[in-house]
């Protein structure tokens, strides 16, 4: 096979891939602007009454928004009314949340020791406009009698409000949780001594640092991916994974404690150029250089600082800190080792036939089958899967779609030197230093 056809269709699918992410890039960004964060509720006794003081998107609940089913409002059908919501000055926001009010309290479980209590609204707090592409929170506080002689209370709302951290104020031993969307709690002692244990929390914020990988971590994502684009070769891969743990692991623990507070619109432009370096470099290095371990370290001080922001929007329990710090730690390593699993089982037969492997039809075959499951699912957007990915499964799906054809490609190709790397390692490093040359732009200049 002569090199010009070699090239041709080489550029020909560049070109095709660039197309594909640019529109990718464009749909997600826009995704991520309208993130949907977790509602934090501080619950305190004042006199006779149990009162509750919530940090939330209340646009997101008067629009009629299912938090527990859309990862951002741009997944909503009521996202142009969101969006208008979202543009409105505090006094009008305010109103429209009180005429809305009587709804939202239908759909709040509240009790002591078993008696169920009416929620009153006390009052709302919405922030100026701002930026109308960021999530605004606003502040409101609501209450309710108690009876006499109460001991612990219990309270929940509608799945469709989302996640709730609740968090008890003003005693020793406090209670705090983890409310996934539609759970009540369990009783909270209302003279404290109810706090979660170190095991429960630990348990609780697991999936909080997996769920922040997969599927909410798409920066993170790209990055771990540079990582393995770099070589088939499982040392290089374990140095440098190794590394970015042990570093994100410092500056996670640093400042989630206090001790390191660097500002978001620092932190987040340098993460998108960290994935464009290690993705470059991959396109010019077969194997791990001498200054690649220092530099992926310094990177995962980076990625450390973002995933401490989110603790922050979570708000750490304070007595069970440090197991709170560890399970997300390690929820996140596991996120992260998945997204490795699921990329080596993808591009597993390919690599076995770049290796000499006899399997050609047998890979023609596996890759045809898969691209065809993920076109489909692109396609039809099935409706469990979209809730699991917590966005469209096409953002997913296509993605997958296109590695498929480029395991293809490289099958195809099998007889030129480093096929695999050619079509698949280099076309895929190309596609993430598009993406994080975008996001770089984007969160300095847009």
């Amino acid at each position: 096979m002569s090199t010009p056809y070699f090239d041709r269709i080489r550029v020909a699918f560049l070109r095709l891939l660039s197309s594909v992410m640019a529109i990718w890039i464009t749909t997600l960004s826009a995704a991520q602007a309208h993130e949907v964060l977790p509602s934090i509720a501080d619950m305190r006794v004042v006199g006779d009454r149990v009162v509750f003081e919530v940090r939330a998107n209340v646009e997101s609940f008067v629009a009629g928004v299912d938090l527990a089913e859309a990862a951002n409002t741009n997944d909503a059908a009521q996202a142009e009314m969101y969006d208008a919501l979202r543009a409105l000055e505090p006094g009008e926001l305010q109103a429209k949340f009180e005429a809305f009010w009587p709804e939202m309290a239908e759909r709040i479980t509240l009790s002591a020791d078993g008696i169920t209590l009416l929620p009153v609204l006390d009052r709302i707090i919405v922030e100026p406009v701002g930026n109308v592409e960021l999530v605004r929170s606003s502040v409101l506080q609501f209450s309710a009698e108690l009876p006499d002689g109460a001991i612990s209370v219990q309270m929940g709302w509608a799945p469709e409000f989302g996640v709730l951290v609740l968090r008890q104020m003003d005693v020793p031993a406090p209670y705090d949780g983890y409310l996934v969307p539609g759970a009540i709690s369990d009783p909270i002692l209302l003279a404290g001594s109810g706090q979660t244990s170190g095991w429960g929390t630990f348990v609780d914020y697991i999936p909080v640092g997996f769920d922040h990988i997969l599927p909410k971590g798409l920066d993170h994502v790209l990055f771990v991916l540079g990582l393995f684009f770099l070589s088939t070769q499982l040392r290089p891969l374990v140095i440098q994974i190794s590394l970015f743990t042990l570093a994100h692991t410092i500056t996670l623990a640093l400042a989630a404690l206090g001790y390191v507070n660097v500002p978001a619109n620092i932190v987040e432009p340098l993460i998108a150029a960290s994935i464009v370096f290690v993705a470059v470099e991959n396109i010019w290095a077969k194997g791990i250089s001498r200054w690649r371990p220092y530099i992926i370290f310094a990177f995962g001080l980076l990625h450390g600082l973002g995933f401490a922001s989110v603790l922050q929007e979570f708000g750490l329990p304070g007595p069970t800190f440090v197991a709170a710090l560890i399970g997300f730690n390690i929820g996140v390593e596991i996120g992260q080792l998945a997204v490795i699993a699921i990329m080596f089982l993808c591009v597993w037969q390919a690599l076995r036939i770049d290796e000499g492997e006899n399997e050609v039809n047998q890979g023609f075959a596996l890759y045809a089958v898969l691209l065809v499951i993920a076109i489909a699912l692109a396609v039809l957007n099935p409706t469990g899967l979209q809730a699991a990915l917590e966005g469209p499964v096409w953002l997913f799906a296509v993605p997958l779609a296109l590695i498929f054809a480029l395991s293809i490609m490289s099958i195809q190709f099998r007889d030129q030197v480093d096929a695999y790397r050619r079509f698949v390692a280099i076309p895929c490093s190309l596609a993430i230093a598009f993406i994080g040359a975008y996001w770089v732009i984007e969160r300095v200049f847009l």
